[in-house]
């Protein structure tokens, strides 16, 4: 059973990422990692990893606050809210997004299992010019 401290690393870690240390994952999560989030699924360190780069391949800056943390055996929970800015996305201002992972650790205190909990729309979609006019009418319309 993983101690305290494999949470901390896993925070840790992602105020640390960025598209020159996706190389590293190795240090975080197992071989097998299978890694969910509201747009993709991607099995394996290897897929998660060029995930990664793509991911962060434009980002100027990402970074975590991570609020409520829960920890019971093997099976964790935290809550974050993400910063990032991208020169691509509304205007290159700081986009800020609220979450949650899910995570399973392994005995040796990697991540076997990663499930991210945000809203895309807030993330990715608002911020395109056409799609977002769309969206935020939507999300007006429906409140």
């Amino acid at each position: 059973m993983p101690n305290d401290q494999a949470l901390a690393n896993f925070c840790a870690f992602f105020n640390k990422l960025d598209n020159t240390c996706t190389e590293k994952l190795y240090e975080v999560y197992t071989e097998e990692v299978v890694f969910n989030d509201p747009l993709h699924h991607i099995e394996g360190r290897a897929a998660l990893e060029r995930y990664f780069d793509t991911m962060y391949e434009n980002v100027e800056r990402c970074q975590f606050t991570y609020h409520t943390q829960q920890q019971l055996a093997n099976q964790a929970f935290v809550t974050w809210t993400m910063e990032f800015i991208h020169p691509r996305l509304a205007h290159g201002k700081p986009i800020r997004v609220a979450g949650c992972s899910a995570l399973t650790f392994e005995e040796d205190g990697r991540v076997s299992k990663h499930r991210d909990y945000f809203d895309a729309g807030a993330m990715l979609y608002e911020h395109l010019p056409i799609m977002g006019r769309v969206i935020r009418w939507l999300k007006q319309r429906i409140s």
